[in-house]
């Protein structure tokens, strides 16, 4: 079996008259978690948005995933987006939230039989009590919105997980929980894991792999150990790329 779980090849995006992506290839490695770092505008939530098909995009994914096709299917992929856009006020539980997507039915109609316990297995599998189900969704911290998202992601199994900047917005040590988290369900399932971050110090403690985006493509990959070197940095991004900073106990990567 192929050691990567993705073969990226040549992928390029342009909007508008921006070319966002110019030629990105690389190999996810199966079953370890690979952290996505650049500049901002650098294009990471393009290169996620395309591989979940939202926009359009020249090149190939190659999904090594052991069946007889190599195009992703839905199925096989979890995604966590930066930002979750709720009316305020929208009268909806995390329970309609998380169980309204799993069921084909009309909602007056009710759920199926046995999802409510399948809903509070997925809130447990992220740590969050099952109580929470009757949660108003607009109530939720960012921490506690960025678990649910992560629950609905992981269901059902995926063999890829991608999540963009998922420790945005919430304090370091909920930061440093949800990436706990992410290491501990890595470890347990294999998932393999794509995301994107600009804390530094995180990267370094949960990757098994860091990506490099600069000027449209994978300018530098390998071990944090190796690619988070503090000189490497600027001499690849630039004084201006804010290494200086410390965004809780790690160094941020901003401009």
């Amino acid at each position: 079996m192929n050691g990567n779980l993705i073969t990226l090849e040549d992928i390029r995006v342009r909007l508008g008259n921006r070319d966002i992506l110019t030629g990105v290839s690389g190999g996810l490695t199966r079953g370890k978690i690979t952290s996505l770092i650049g500049l901002n505008g650098s294009g990471k939530s393009t290169l996620l948005r395309a591989l979940v098909k939202e926009i359009p995009y020249e090149g190939r994914f190659r999904f090594h995933c052991g069946h007889s096709h190599h195009e992703m299917d839905p199925t096989h992929v979890g995604y966590v987006p930066q930002r979750l856009r709720l009316e305020g006020g929208l009268p909806i539980t995390v329970r309609d939230f998380l169980g309204l997507p799993l069921q084909d039915r009309p909602v007056f109609l009710g759920f199926v039989p046995g999802l409510e316990k399948r809903l509070q297995t997925m809130l447990s599998r992220v740590g969050l009590p099952v109580d929470m189900l009757n949660r108003p969704v607009d109530r939720l911290s960012g921490g506690e919105l960025q678990r649910v998202l992560l629950a609905l992601a992981l269901e059902p199994s995926p063999e890829l997980l991608l999540l963009d900047e998922p420790a945005a917005g919430i304090d370091f040590h909920d930061q440093e929980r949800f990436y706990q988290l992410l290491s501990d369900l890595n470890q347990a399932t294999g998932v393999t894991i794509l995301l994107v971050s600009h804390d530094l110090g995180l990267v370094k403690r949960h990757a098994s792999q860091v990506w490099c985006l600069h000027q449209g493509k994978i300018a530098l990959s390998g071990n944090p150990a190796e690619v988070l070197e503090i000189d490497r940095l600027k001499s690849l991004y630039g004084q201006a790329a804010g290494l200086g900073s410390y965004v809780g106990n790690g160094i941020g990567l901003e401009n």
